[in-house]
């Protein structure tokens, strides 16, 4: 009877504990919620409402009906009219598109007669899913009448760009970059101030010289190369083991990642702010790397999401960087092609700094 009772007093006080510690309860409540929601709401295979831009030559009036009945399957989200077929290559290189349409000039001739094929379809294979789906475009019935809808099946030729292997290992590996980033430089970053502040160490720091800002940058700059050599160990075990090209320059992958792992240095001292154990850093980092890894586009295609899933996405830092990663190494892309994932890194960076600094120093008072 009496080990009954200083068991339930030990559990008494661990339930008592566990309610004064808001972020414990709250990662107890809130993981299975996010998950629940992700994976059964912003979660989706069933890709539609890929962006996609077209190429008419034939500006008539059956190519325009083919157009409207590609619209209609949902598959697509038509973004862009491109004025060639050369804009509409560009137009996928920088990653603005997934899929691309080109209806050539003697469009009606090729409806018309048997056999040939009417359209092509240049889609951005990176991803197999992506590609499986535009294939089903090339198989639904096209109609211009009644009397064709049959003969018009899969007379829509598909161009694979980029992965015509349709390796998953090619969409993987560059990601995974992002995701072993994030996870590294995050925790890495968070768990080290908070470290100082147990031992005693910021207590000492203050009666020196060294500012807050030195303090910080003096921190986060060993990282940097932590995060250089993780990149370099990423990208040459999957070009060995898996064969994944890297048709972009070397130097704009060091730019783009430089800026990310900057990014997640300012992330990790923002989180070292809030955070009072090691342990609690871990948490928080576990809480923003579960629904990076799900809604960045790393591992489920991004325009498969709904609209609300989509704008939480473009708030975290790995969203921005899989574009600029995959745009680079799979379709070689000039980075300043894709400035506006700069722009959000960039942005973001300085944020999560200024706020880490004023943060810092308000504790420290």
């Amino acid at each position: 009877m009496k080990t009954l009772l200083r068991i339930f007093a030990v559990m008494r006080k661990e339930f008592l504990q566990l309610s004064r510690d808001r972020l414990t309860f709250g990662m107890i409540v809130g993981i299975p919620l996010i998950q629940l929601l992700m994976f059964g709401y912003a979660i989706n295979t069933d890709v539609r409402y890929l962006s996609a831009a077209y190429v008419d030559e034939a500006d008539t009036h059956l190519s325009r009906q083919f157009v409207s009945e590609l619209t209609a399957t949902q598959v697509i989200d038509l973004k862009h009219r491109a004025a060639s077929l050369q804009e509409l290559d560009s137009l996928m290189d920088a990653g603005q598109i997934s899929i691309g349409i080109f209806i050539p000039e003697d469009f009606d001739r090729r409806v018309i007669g048997n056999g040939r094929q009417i359209a092509q379809l240049l889609v951005d294979g990176t991803d197999p899913i992506i590609l499986g789906v535009a294939q089903q475009l090339t198989a639904a019935p096209v109609a211009f009448d009644n009397q064709q809808r049959t003969s018009q099946q899969n007379r829509i030729v598909v161009r694979n760009y980029y992965n015509p292997e349709r390796r998953s290992a090619v969409n993987i590996v560059p990601g995974l970059v992002g995701v072993i980033l994030t996870m590294t430089m995050v925790l890495f970053t968070a768990v080290a101030i908070v470290r100082e502040r147990e031992r005693g160490n910021l207590e000492f720091l203050i009666n020196t010289p060294v500012k807050t800002p030195e303090l910080m940058l003096g921190k986060i700059f060993p990282y940097i190369v932590i995060g250089l050599l993780q990149l370099v160990i990423i990208l040459s075990l999957g070009r060995y083991f898996f064969e994944v090209p890297i048709r972009g320059d070397y130097l704009h992958i060091l730019w783009a990642s430089l800026l990310f792992i900057a990014t997640n240095l300012s992330l990790g001292l923002l989180l070292s702010t809030l955070a009072t154990t090691q342990f609690q850093a871990m948490q928080m980092t576990f809480f923003i790397l579960l629904p990076s890894i799900l809604l960045s586009g790393f591992m489920f295609p991004f325009d498969g999401m709904p609209p609300l899933a989509q704008a939480i996405a473009e708030v975290l830092p790995l969203t921005h960087f899989n574009r600029l990663i995959r745009g680079i190494i799979l379709r070689g892309a000039d980075i300043l092609s894709m400035w506006d994932e700069l722009i959000a890194l960039a942005v973001f960076m300085v944020v999560a700094l200024v706020l880490s600094i004023a943060r810092f120093r308000k504790r420290l008072d």
